[in-house]
C-alpha cells in the first residue's frame, strides 16, 4: 500500500468518525434556537443573523440552554433558559474589553 493510499484511508476514517459523532450529538430540544429568535424579534425588535456560544447542559436535573444572538443591526443579546421555564431570560451585551 502506498503512502498516498494510507493517507487517504486515514482521512476517510477521520471524516467517518466526525460524521458519526455529529449525528449522535442531538439537542434535547432542537427548536430552542427558533424559540429564542422569535422571542428576540418580539421583545427586542431583533432580526437574528446568527448565534454564538451555543450551550446546552443540565443543572440540578433540569435542561439548560444558552446562546448569544447577533442582530442584523449589530446589537447582541444573551438568552438563557432553564427548564421548566417557557421563556428565555434576555440581557443586552455591553462593550467588553479583554
Amino acid at each position: 500500500m502506498s503512502q498516498t493510499d494510507v493517507r487517504t484511508l486515514t482521512i476517510t476514517a477521520a471524516l467517518m468518525l466526525t460524521v458519526t459523532s455529529l449525528a449522535q450529538a442531538q439537542s434535547a430540544n432542537p427548536a430552542w434556537l427558533d424559540q429564542l429568535s422569535e422571542q428576540l424579534a418580539i421583545e427586542k425588535d431583533c432580526a437574528v443573523e446568527y448565534f454564538l456560544n451555543l450551550k446546552e447542559g443540565e443543572l440540578a436535573g433540569r435542561l439548560t440552554f444558552a446562546a448569544r444572538a447577533q442582530c442584523a443591526d449589530g446589537r447582541q443579546f444573551d438568552g438563557a433558559l432553564t427548564e421548566p421555564a417557557n421563556e428565555f431570560t434576555i440581557t443586552a451585551c455591553g462593550v467588553q474589553v479583554c
